[in-house]
């Protein structure tokens, strides 16, 4: 059977509400305080299934390679490429398959290799080469160039064209659960003639997916459509903080810099192209159509629902904040990939891709404070009567994400972020 039939059963139970069914299996870095070592396990219900364990048992196997996931990343893993991704997943699957009996029935061996998440300390799960972040939602975009150039001129002339990006700092990628410390850098008041330097005032998130590339480009070679779509190991929740003050004084002429350098969050599991493979779908009509080597033929767009909480400081109730998809972002992440490397530009092993702030076109639909609160003139009413234009120290923010299949979802888990005072 496929790994992603949906009539498959694994001898764990796993909730139907759950995000990890047998479907998914998604791959993620742990340690836990009896056992210290870092390495590779994925998630199955509420157990982490340790590969470096199977590898040394002799269940999984790899030609040419050994102690593949006894390491602190998966970029070894990764380096090995998609054929070996599908067959490893596809072995995964049977182990852990209801009528397969040879993890199920070996008692000694699912009592080291069966670990409980909540026993599991989660770890940063790529070594982050590189880190790229676009700015591909049209409906993110447009509500941001109103805000500040208003109606008519929305959209800057180029947008349509290309998938605008930067490059950002891979050394700042943390996972899920650290806190970040809210930035200082210089910030110019309306009112003053010269900027003075201090802690940001409008921190804010990005709701974003993280692309994780696992096979590389030569320097100087541009990708088809396919061969990028190949290069894409999987992916995973994305929180993009940002310093809205500090980047107003800095991004002319040339974009951001410190206001996004600071911090960004991904989620601890890294969920596979293929097990999101059953919920591809095309994404927005693209007008006017881009130039040739950035047309699409395939659905490279995912329907992924997607829903971010605020925690405010000192509350103990959470407000829902924004629900939206990804299947309506105008750039695929195809796309970024084959335009990030047409210039030549050499793609790595553990690169990381940011989508962009995922918005839709309704307000519940807005991907970051500065949409929700509209630049703080309709600001974000809290459980306990304060409001939000942006966040405030001891606020707390949870990103989560998953597809709905037949009788089970294939979900990410979530991305939390807690905000720390300035130094």
């Amino acid at each position: 059977m496929h790994p992603n039939d949906p009539k498959l059963r694994s001898f764990i139970d796993v909730d139907p509400s759950s995000d990890f069914p047998i479907q998914n299996l998604p791959y993620g870095v742990f340690f836990t305080p009896e056992q210290p070592d870092l390495r590779v396990g994925v998630a199955i219900g509420d157990f982490v299934l340790d590969l470096a364990a199977l590898e040394a048992a002799g269940l999984i196997r790899f030609d040419n390679a050994s102690g593949v996931f006894a390491r602190p990343s998966l970029n070894a893993f990764m380096a090995l490429g998609p054929a070996v991704w599908g067959r490893t997943r596809a072995r995964i699957s049977e182990l852990l398959r209801h009528d397969h009996p040879e993890l199920r029935d070996n008692i000694e061996l699912r009592r080291r290799a069966l670990v409980p998440r909540n026993f599991a300390d989660m770890h940063m799960p790529i070594a982050v080469q590189g880190f790229t972040d676009f700015y591909s939602s049209k409906e993110h975009a447009t509500n941001v160039g109103i805000m500040f150039r208003g109606k008519d001129n929305a959209l800057m002339p180029n947008w349509l064209s290309i998938p605008i990006g930067y490059n950002g700092r891979a050394s700042t990628v943390v996972v899920s659960g650290t806190p970040i410390r809210r930035p200082r850098g210089q910030l110019k008041p309306p009112t003053a003639d010269v900027p003075v330097f201090g802690p940001c005032k409008r921190l804010d998130f990005e709701l974003e997916m993280g692309v994780v590339i696992g096979q590389a480009s030569a320097m100087g070679e541009m990708l088809t459509e396919q061969q990028a779509e190949e290069m894409i190991f999987g992916f995973t929740l994305l929180n993009d903080w940002s310093a809205r003050d500090i980047q107003a004084w800095e991004y002319v002429p040339l974009g951001p810099f410190q206001a996004k350098a600071f911090g960004t969050s991904i989620s601890p599991w890294i969920v596979t192209r293929e097990a999101l493979e059953p919920f591809r779908v095309h994404g927005p009509a693209q007008e006017p159509a881009p130039l040739p080597y950035l047309q699409q033929r395939g659905a490279n767009n995912y329907d992924l629902h997607l829903e971010v909480d605020l925690l405010g400081a000192g509350t103990s109730q959470p407000v829902r904040i924004s629900t939206t998809n990804s299947k309506l972002m105008y750039w695929s992440s195809v796309q970024q990939l084959v335009h990030q490397a047409s210039n030549g530009c050499a793609i790595a092993v553990g690169d990381l891709l940011g989508s962009g702030t995922i918005s839709g076109p309704e307000k519940h639909q807005r991907g970051s404070l500065l949409e929700i609160s509209w630049n703080g003139s309709e600001p974000l009413e809290m459980p306990d009567g304060s409001k939000r234009s942006f966040l405030e120290d001891g606020d707390s923010l949870v990103m989560r994400g998953w597809c709905e299949g037949e009788g089970y979802r294939v979900g990410f888990g979530e991305v939390e972020g807690t905000i720390a005072p300035a130094r």
